[in-house]
């Protein structure tokens, strides 16, 4: 599951090696040679926003994404895109001599935090499906996984397989809110049902904080349940 992790990471590399073959060998030279030096520790995010900013600048973002970065149109890919850009812009202001609130700062770690543990738990969950539900099982073709299911708008966290064969469509969230959530979820539902048949499926949202708004608004969605995850911590000696 490493893989689908890094891929959901902008590559620099063949983002530069995508650049040369625009001809904009120069321009990204200079991003990936750029001293870096502020109070922030992202460098290589500053980067990628700067390469972001160039290729949407010259049109060629989407092309890149599709050719290059299938990942970045998943919902995890555009949350990276986002914080990219909010850190690039960050750092321009600071070159310019204007302060980061500390607020913005605590922001931008906590996307930055937000956004590896969501890989993580997508992926631990990918080998722990009976955690859920019991019987569960990943999805599992001749040509991809469930994991980070590709469909015609977006990608699915995990798509899975109950006890009876029965697709079960997973969505995970970090951040409150609930209607943007729960459409998502029927919509990937709708498209499972409609492309991949067998329906109807079912659909879980697994939510570290769940409001009484999500809960009241999933009452109304059949087929739907909401699950918890809770953290904990173990320390291992390697040596």
């Amino acid at each position: 599951m490493e893989t689908n992790r890094r891929a959901v990471v902008f590559p620099l590399r063949e983002a530069y090696a995508f650049a040369g073959q625009h001809n904009l060998s120069a321009q990204a030279a200079n991003i990936r040679d750029m001293e870096i030096e502020w109070d922030l520790s992202y460098t290589s995010t500053v980067r990628r926003g700067r390469m972001l900013d160039l290729f949407e600048d010259k049109g060629l973002l989407s092309a890149f994404i599709d050719q290059k970065w299938p990942s970045g149109h998943s919902a995890q890919g555009k949350a990276a895109i986002r914080f990219y850009l909010k850190i690039s812009q960050k750092y321009s202001a600071f070159l310019a001599g204007k302060d980061v609130p500390e607020s913005d700062e605590r922001e931008a770690t906590r996307e930055a935090s937000e956004f590896a543990l969501e890989s993580h738990l997508r992926d631990f969950l990918a080998k722990n499906l009976e955690r859920i539900e019991p019987g569960l099982r990943l999805y599992v073709s001749d040509n991809e996984t469930g994991v980070e299911y590709r469909i015609d708008d977006g990608r699915i966290d995990l798509l899975a397989i109950d006890r009876d064969g029965k697709y079960v469509v997973i969505e995970l969230k970090l951040s409150r809110g609930r209607n943007k959530t729960l459409g998502q979820l029927l919509y990937y539902m709708g498209w499972v049902d409609q492309h991949l048949g067998n329906g109807p499926c079912r659909g879980v949202i697994i939510a570290n904080e769940i409001p009484d708004d999500l809960k009241v608004a999933v009452s109304r969605a059949p087929g739907v349940f909401i699950a918890r995850y809770m953290m904990s911590f173990s320390v291992e000696r390697v040596k």
